[in-house]
């Protein structure tokens, strides 16, 4: 009885998301904004308006839709970058994914240890919490925004590469509040190390594994199920990498990057590009429903309003200060990428936070830790306003600066 319950509460979950977003979604067409600021604004609408819709963020259906969703948009992110384009910036891609998240973290700490008056290790934890960008809001708003390939390829890639980082850091931070360990340099970069390069090896022995079979002219036996494939790898990736506890975000993305440039190895797709566009536009526009009408669903607004104001000057500074100081740190060093300066103030603006941000609060406030409630708050918030401001401008910074391609 309880499994039909649960059954036909999970089918009412997704039907009303779904049809939700498909309203809201061509309202945010008419508006010419993107759809994931939409989507959050539909959530909070009839989850906590109405309150039609609940799911609380520790349920195994949140969970569940969180990781599966964030799996498959950030491969379809990776289907879509050349790594010709990645030999270009890869000096700044490496100083965006590593040091940049540090960078953002110090920032933000310093903030919030004087603004909010939280313990400064609290205040570090909130900072690792949202140091990292978020695929599954910059991806599909760059679908819909065409910009220069070098700047979008840099982005897309921050926010696939910069999830490891984020995670290893606040899980060291964990343990040094929880269980009093110190925080020893040279144990989190090997950490960080395993973390990062097992995920890689991961994502191309899937990718290319799965390519093989799928597109390899003779041999490639999986060739009218190439979108099938295409979803087996994404998913299977993510969870040999999460099974052998190295990234698995970055073991999905590693493996569309391997699909997007499978010519590189002579496994030719050619003739399934069409198929594979538009399947994974439609598998990522639903998932983009489901992630966002239910992170706007959550929202706590008596807890963001007892900490408002302070909360806000937080994010002011984590989005007007951090941000250009970590894209400052990371590109000007890198002579090779020929940055310019509208590229560089574009990388400032460009900067949402989502899904990885939102998922490690709530398992801080599921773990009970002091201070929790405030760091969830201004979590939300943060990702609330990087969406609504930011990625609903994208279009309109790169027109002024000159960076939307047609």
């Amino acid at each position: 009885m309880e499994n039909a319950v649960l059954i036909e509460h999970v089918i009412f979950l997704i039907v009303s998301v779904l049809f939700l977003g498909m309203i809201f979604g061509k309202a945010a067409n008419w508006l010419k904004l993107p759809d994931v600021a939409l989507f959050l604004a539909a959530g909070m609408i009839v989850g906590q308006g109405l309150h039609l819709i609940h799911e609380p963020s520790s349920t195994f259906t949140n969970q569940f839709i969180l990781t599966v969703g964030s799996a498959l948009i950030l491969f379809d992110g990776g289907r879509n970058i050349r790594l010709s384009g990645l030999r270009q910036v890869w000096v700044t891609l490496t100083l965006l994914s590593v040091p940049g998240v540090l960078i953002t973290c110090a920032v933000v700490a310093f903030a919030a240890h004087y603004l909010l008056g939280i313990p400064f290790m609290y205040a570090v934890l909130l900072g690792a919490i949202i140091s990292s960008t978020d695929p599954a809001t910059l991806i599909p708003v760059f679908k819909q925004v065409k910009i220069r390939s070098k700047v979008r390829e840099t982005v897309e890639s921050e926010s696939a590469f910069n999830d490891a980082t984020g995670s290893i850091l606040t899980f060291s931070v964990l343990g040094a509040i929880t269980g009093g360990q110190a925080i020893s340099l040279s144990s989190s970069v090997l950490e960080f190390l395993q973390t990062a390069l097992g995920g890689i090896a991961v994502g191309i022995g899937v990718g290319f594994g799965l390519a093989f079979i799928t597109a390899h002219l003779r041999l490639g036996w999986l060739r009218d199920y190439t979108t099938i494939a295409l979803v087996v790898t994404a998913l299977g990736a993510y969870w040999l990498g999460d099974a052998l506890h190295v990234s698995g975000f970055m073991a999905t993305f590693t493996a569309g990057l391997i699909w997007g440039n499978s010519d590189l190895f002579k496994l030719h797709m050619d003739d399934k590009l069409q198929e594979m566009g538009h399947f994974t536009e439609n598998m990522t526009v639903l998932m983009r429903m489901l992630i966002f009408i239910l992170l706007g669903s959550q929202v706590n607004f008596g807890m963001i309003f007892e900490h408002l104001w302070p909360s806000l000057g937080v994010i002011a500074v984590f989005m007007l200060i951090a941000r250009p100081l970590t894209v400052l740190a990371s590109a000007l060093p890198d002579r090779k990428a020929k940055w310019e300066r509208n590229e560089i103030v574009f990388m400032f603006w460009v900067r949402e936070t989502g899904v990885i941000p939102a998922a490690l609060s709530g398992m801080v406030a599921g773990m009970g830790i002091a201070h929790a409630d405030i760091i969830s708050s201004v979590t939300f918030l943060a990702v609330l306003l990087t969406i609504l401001l930011q990625a609903s401008t994208t279009a309109y910074a790169a027109r002024k600066l000159g960076l939307e391609e047609k």
